[in-house]
């Protein structure tokens, strides 16, 4: 376990420091079973928490026959985070970190992160675009953002698993206008499913491209758009993407429509 000296000067010295960060109870977020994900208060700052209790044996053996490593703990995503902090890419600082128990089934840990201030989802700020479309040099920006962050995890064998738009946090400290897309700063969260690898597998690299692809169905991309992201995530001339990878890009867009079918039904 280790804490930075921001969260650790609210702690109680009565009591394990362990014990007091798993009690902490703020706003919730998010509950699965196993993991409760929370805003907290501390001193005037705002600190999200995820708490691990354990994700129990059902779900580890289901993971495993599906041939799938389970997330036991907080520690994937502190790994993945300090990943993307070595390749460039904006995240989460973590404030705090810490894990207990040998059982997998029941391991207990948390992390914490400041809360980034003030941002905007990519999900919030681009729903309005069919009706009020933005600028272009906005949109040729945060295409072109997107591109690169994804390009560089999967260059770097690394996998989000839930790589949605909701998941890329825009700092508007300076606003939403921009005259170049190198002064945009997007942030990629909730990396506690990330998966890092010498290489990447392509089945993975679909399915966060496919993701990419059915988030962002209903904000009022043109295909000329989805040209803008191919051509700067291959680094390569649309010729030679729609040549070589035709099918690869075909996977992705197929696998993308049966995630929006299934997300219409439902």
């Amino acid at each position: 376990m280790y804490l930075h000296n921001d969260v650790k000067q609210y702690l109680s010295a009565a009591a394990p420091a362990f014990d007091q960060l798993m009690a902490l109870r703020g706003e919730c977020f998010r509950y699965q079973e196993g993991r409760l994900t929370q805003r907290v208060r501390l001193g005037g700052e705002n600190y999200f928490i995820k708490q691990h209790t354990g994700v129990g044996w059902k779900e580890i053996f289901k993971n495993l026959f599906q041939l799938r490593w389970p997330v036991l703990s907080a520690k994937n995503e502190k790994n993945a985070i300090e990943k993307l902090q070595s390749l460039g890419i904006s995240v989460p600082v973590i404030t705090g970190f810490g894990k207990r128990g040998i059982n997998p089934a029941r391991m207990e840990s948390f992390i914490v992160m400041k809360e980034l201030s003030p941002v905007i989802s990519l999900e919030d700020l681009c729903k309005t675009w069919c009706k009020t479309p933005p600028s272009f040099i906005l949109k040729h920006g945060l295409i072109k953002e997107v591109a690169r962050i994804v390009r560089t995890l999967h260059q770097s064998g690394v996998n989000h698993r839930d790589l949605y738009i909701c998941h890329f946090l825009l700092d508007i400290s300076n606003g939403l206008v921009c005259s170049s897309g190198r002064s945009l700063t997007l942030y990629l969260i909730d990396l506690h499913r990330a998966q890092i690898r010498r290489l990447t597998p392509e089945r993975w690299i679909i399915k966060d491209l496919s993701g990419l692809y059915f988030s962002s169905k209903d904000i009022g991309l043109t295909q000329r758009d989805l040209y803008r992201f191919i051509k700067t995530y291959t680094t390569k001339s649309l010729r030679d993407v729609l040549g070589s990878e035709k099918i690869f890009w075909y996977k992705v867009r197929m696998r993308g429509e049966r995630l929006y079918s299934d997300h219409i039904r439902c």
